[in-house]
């Protein structure tokens, strides 16, 4: 019997761990923060659980045109009122639930659950609460934690990161988001949904820099029409606390005025003091660990999944880099990590989903294609429901129709994007898309019509 330690709970420790048990193996998981990581209990979970609230407001409240009226009133911004306290201990109520459902799933597996923080000690061997246990096969999965800045440090109260504005008891009435990227985006269109005052200072020239040029572009519209003011290349120098609220001085010298700051500036791995020097786990001059397509480190018998690698930051990756170490690790057929097939969403309103080759990838040359924008305006069922914001992008291979990429903007953009990732996965051809039946009216229309739009004659 294989014997498998795994360090660390969150999405990569917890699915490899299941799938180690499921092979067969002599499985222990060390956590010291909670099953379920970061990912269940201060980002993914509670932060698409704020989200959701952020959604029912914004239905309510951008639906006047749609014929609701709320006690008479033709809704508006601010007829629709939440509960912050009451919001946030359903989120953290839900995360929690969460975090122990899946303890509940590897206790029934059969995987043995250690509390405490674990470190290497061998190539086969880890410590723990004073004691050592042997393994066949280790995986490393610790994480990662929100980058802190000099003379911008959280204090949790008025200055905050993504893990600690769960703990507000009252809706900021002005926050500042310091960093335009994902987290800071989301939390961003939640906060200003909800109700507060938000000022997003990002240091590029648009918001989400990462992500597709035309959503960002349709994003950035949006936050503006809403309210949000939106401050581009823009770098904050320092974050300090006053007597009721922040000051934020940016470079340029302009200082801004707030009831609480956000820091959202990127993270930094959980590989410190994990004997991973000692044992020669060779890590990137970030401190991210260095990792193949099949999760192996530098070091035989040791892998490493989910963000502490910083091969593409997201719950899905992690989960999937953690099966594939143990199907590797003990001998069960795998295929390595593609990127190209990963979805990834931001849970913005509207959203921006994701997957395959990219616009900045065909315009830098990386790859031939020829794509599609479609305008979800002129879709029926986005008029019925009032959406007049979004698009679906389809990238395919010039001489095969096949379909490579795609985009979609849109609210539960992260919900029509799997057609497309099908596509992309199982290398389906535009016509094959096309030809395939979807429900009248139906958002997922626009992708069949977006298809159509790029068929190539025989």
């Amino acid at each position: 019997m294989t014997s498998v330690v795994i360090i660390g709970g969150g999405p990569g420790g917890y699915e490899a761990a299941l799938v180690a048990a499921q092979l067969g193996a002599q499985v222990t998981l060390i956590d010291a923060s909670g099953i379920g990581g970061s990912a269940v209990l201060t980002d993914c979970v509670p932060s698409k659980a704020l989200i959701a609230t952020a959604e029912v407001v914004t239905m309510a409240s951008e639906s006047g045109d749609l014929g609701v009226r709320i006690n008479g009133q033709a809704p508006v911004p601010g007829v629709v009122h939440i509960d912050m306290a009451l919001v946030n201990g359903r989120v953290k109520k839900l995360a929690a639930a969460q975090s122990q459902d899946i303890e509940q799933s590897l206790r029934t597996a059969g995987v043995t659950l250690i509390d405490g923080r674990a470190r290497l000690v061998a190539r086969n061997r880890v410590s723990v609460n004073g004691d050592e246990i042997d393994a066949d096969v280790i995986l490393l999965a610790t994480g990662a934690r929100p980058r802190i800045v000099s003379g911008a440090e959280p204090d949790g109260e008025r200055i905050l990161t993504w893990e600690q504005i769960y703990d507000l008891p009252e809706l900021p009435s002005k926050l500042i988001v310091v960093g335009s990227g994902v987290t800071g985006a989301e939390l961003a269109s939640a906060y200003n949904a909800l109700g507060s005052e938000v000022v997003l200072v990002s240091s590029r020239d648009r918001v989400l820099p990462g992500e597709d040029a035309d959503a960002a572009s349709v994003l950035e519209d949006v936050f503006r029409r809403r309210g949000m003011q939106v401050l581009s290349n823009a770098r904050a120098d320092s974050v300090t606390r006053t007597d009721d609220g922040v000051r934020v001085v940016l470079q340029s010298g302009e200082v801004l005025e707030g009831s609480h700051a956000l820091m959202a500036v990127g993270s930094v791995p959980n590989s410190g003091d994990l004997g991973l020097e000692e044992v020669g786990v060779r890590c990137d001059p970030a401190g991210f660990i260095a990792t193949d397509r099949v999760s192996r480190t530098s070091v035989q018998g040791i892998y490493a999944a989910g963000d502490c690698t910083g091969v593409l930051m997201l719950a899905s990756t992690a989960a999937m880099q953690g099966r594939i170490a143990m199907r590797h690790a003990i001998g069960d057929a795998v295929v390595p990590l593609d990127l190209k097939g990963v979805c990834a969403n931001v849970f913005t309103d509207p959203e921006i989903a994701t997957v395959g080759w990219s616009q900045s990838d065909v315009d830098a040359g990386l790859i031939d294609a020829t794509s599609v924008h479609l305008p979800l305006a002129t879709n029926a069922r986005a008029k019925m429901v009032g959406l007049e914001d979004g698009f679906v992008k389809l990238f395919c291979r010039p001489g095969t129709g096949i379909v490579i990429g795609g985009v979609v903007v849109a609210p539960k953009a992260s919900e029509l994007i799997y057609p497309i990732a099908i596509a992309v996965d199982q290398q389906l051809s535009v016509d094959q898309i096309a030809n395939s039946f979807t429900v009248y009216p139906s958002m997922t229309g626009s992708i069949a019509e977006a298809a159509r739009r790029l068929h190539l004659r025989s």
